[in-house]
């Protein structure tokens, strides 16, 4: 009975041991991850789902909400199955979801390989390894075009791998953080504003950005508060540029973050691009600032992982009250 007790207890140390946890694993390759059985589950679903439904927007709607809650609902159930069998099960397991549900130490540890290819000039490689984390053309990128898109990268999923699992987390544990993980992965997934999916997956696309839509506003401050303690003097260039710039994206919610380390590192982000050999003309973020260099990269990651720890902190007194 005090064991029990004592382990409920714990209840309130779910979030800083999944933080931790994080920082300590990172996103080991041979362990299985739940969001790649996310992503097998949205393989698998969507042929029944636009046989059974003619309308394509229907279809998609109907698929995501049954994929999103079906995940709160087993992750919730998984839970309590476990926490009845052994609390100390219960919370193990609420720790490991909420820490899949984490990217702090793959994004950094993926900006960070990036700047040390660029560093001893292997561009090259630095190109193909840029190509498997973002979605535009890099084939013509030279070193400093290879550096700013390393450094959006990390800004924008600061959002969607820390802010937004450590928020939903705050609200409602292990369940809504994988949830939002699945609104994430369909997004990622049949978002895409092509053919296939440009009916079926337009609820997928507005159920993330509406998900988004308070932690990628919140991300100013957080972004601000760290940039205020690595560096006084950045802290006030990140709110501004956030405030007056973070609207100039295609996304609703990633202008934010990226705007407010625009300023934050003094940098020019964004811009035209090609994305499948088209040519997208999209405004540049810190339009004052000059061009990005080797060297952001590696203080994007830090101010990241400092973002990071702040976010865990507010996640924790939040969840602890």
């Amino acid at each position: 009975m005090a064991l029990s007790s004592f382990i409920d207890a714990c209840q309130v140390f779910v979030i800083p041991a999944a933080f931790a946890l994080d920082a300590v694993a990172g996103d080991p390759r041979w362990l299985p991850h739940p969001i790649r059985w996310m992503g097998r589950c949205i393989e698998r679903c969507e042929p029944y789902f636009r046989n059974i439904f003619k309308n394509e927007r229907l279809a998609g709607a109907l698929f995501a909400l049954t994929l999103i809650f079906g995940c709160w609902g087993a992750t919730a159930l998984a839970i309590a199955a476990a926490h009845k069998t052994n609390p100390l099960l219960g919370f193990s397991l609420q720790v490991v979801l909420v820490f899949f549900a984490l990217s702090v130490r793959s994004l950094s540890d993926a900006g960070m390989f990036i700047h040390r290819l660029l560093k001893f000039a292997e561009v090259d490689q630095a190109r193909r390894e840029l190509s498997m984390i973002v979605g535009r053309d890099v084939d013509h990128y030279d070193t400093d075009d290879i550096a700013r898109a390393a450094v959006e990268t990390v800004a924008e999923n600061f959002v969607d791998g820390v802010l937004s699992p450590l928020f939903f987390a705050a609200l409602g544990g292990a369940p809504l953080a994988m949830a939002y993980k699945m609104v994430n992965t369909l997004d990622s997934m049949i978002g895409y504003k092509n053919e296939r999916y440009r009916r079926f997956g337009w609820a997928a696309a507005r159920i993330d950005d509406a998900v988004n839509f308070v932690p990628a506003r919140l991300s100013l401050l957080i972004i601000s508060l760290s940039a205020r303690l690595l560096n006084a003097n950045s802290a006030k260039r990140a709110i501004t540029t956030a405030i007056q710039e973070g609207s100039h994206h295609s996304s609703p919610n990633a202008g934010y973050p990226e705007a407010a380390f625009a300023g934050a590192l003094a940098v020019k982000l964004n811009g035209p691009n090609y994305y499948g050999g088209d040519l997208v003309k999209k405004p540049y973020i810190g339009i004052r600032f000059g061009t990005a260099k080797v060297g952001h990269i590696e203080k994007a990651c830090q101010l990241m992982q400092f973002s990071a720890l702040i976010a865990a902190l507010f996640a924790w007194g939040f969840w602890h009250g």
